[in-house]
């Protein structure tokens, strides 16, 4: 598992002190119903994994997860980072290795997830992707990621790209996840970060607030409801054709 977050106060001063974030306009989404929140509504800080694309060590995709991150704790959410270090490649291994234990575990904890990757011979990274296909469609009778929501971002050593952004949202839409419409391409990224790690004032940097503000607002709107979003008609009559199998073969 990743570092425990820090406390709400402390995440957000955090993010608004090191972050070209101008507090006048910065505001912590809140799901308000009619004046009140829906009667049952979850009330636990949205639950956001991030997963990012490369090992470098001064790597912009983690550098600009981890600024997410902090926009995300800023806003009221609880993040977790996964390192792809010592992630073995899919099927190289058998399921039971920690490291994708502990991504899988992740994966169940999360309502939403940031997907970061840098962009490589035009497409995303291998290392983004391993991470992805260690996550199955489901696992048993629990699907880690149907129904949960999806922001997505890339990185660019040269002008601005969306290849990345777009292999990502297709495998967004194959995981059956909520992708939300906004998205974040970061060019020259080498550009765009100072010493510390954190972003500069841009419109990148604008744009990345953007993308967290609205997985917050999608997370909050969806994670009630996201069960019976994605509850299928095709799936209750699988589900119903094997149930009856499975009675009439034990009557056999």
């Amino acid at each position: 598992m990743g570092k425990p977050s820090s406390t709400p106060k402390e995440a957000e001063l955090t993010a608004l002190e090191v972050s070209p974030v101008d507090p006048t306009y910065f505001v912590k989404p809140v799901l308000n119903l009619n004046g009140a929140g829906a009667p049952g509504a979850k009330t636990h800080p949205p639950r956001i994994l991030l997963l990012y694309g490369s090992l470098r060590e001064r790597s912009y995709s983690r550098l600009a997860s981890e600024e997410a991150a902090r926009l995300l704790q800023a806003m009221g959410a609880e993040t977790r980072t996964f390192s792809p270090s010592g992630l073995p490649l899919p099927d190289d291994t058998p399921e039971s290795h920690p490291k994708v234990q502990e991504l899988r575990e992740l994966a169940a904890w999360a309502e939403g997830m940031v997907w970061c990757s840098p962009e490589r011979h035009g497409a995303m990274t291998g290392i983004l992707k391993a991470q992805l296909d260690w996550i199955p469609l489901s696992v048993g009778a629990v699907r880690p990621t149907q129904g949960k929501t999806l922001a997505l971002m890339q990185v660019s050593g040269g002008s601005q790209s969306f290849n990345a952004l777009n292999q990502m949202r297709v495998l967004g839409r194959w995981m059956r996840m909520l992708t939300i419409p906004n998205q974040s391409s970061i060019a020259k990224a080498f550009m765009e970060f100072d010493e510390s790690g954190h972003m500069k004032p841009s419109a990148y940097h604008d744009r990345v607030v953007d993308v967290m503000e609205e997985l917050v607002k999608f997370t909050l709107l969806t994670r009630d409801v996201s069960p019976w979003l994605v509850d299928r008609y095709s799936e209750r009559k699988e589900s119903a054709a094997a149930l009856s199998a499975r009675v009439n073969q034990a009557t056999l």
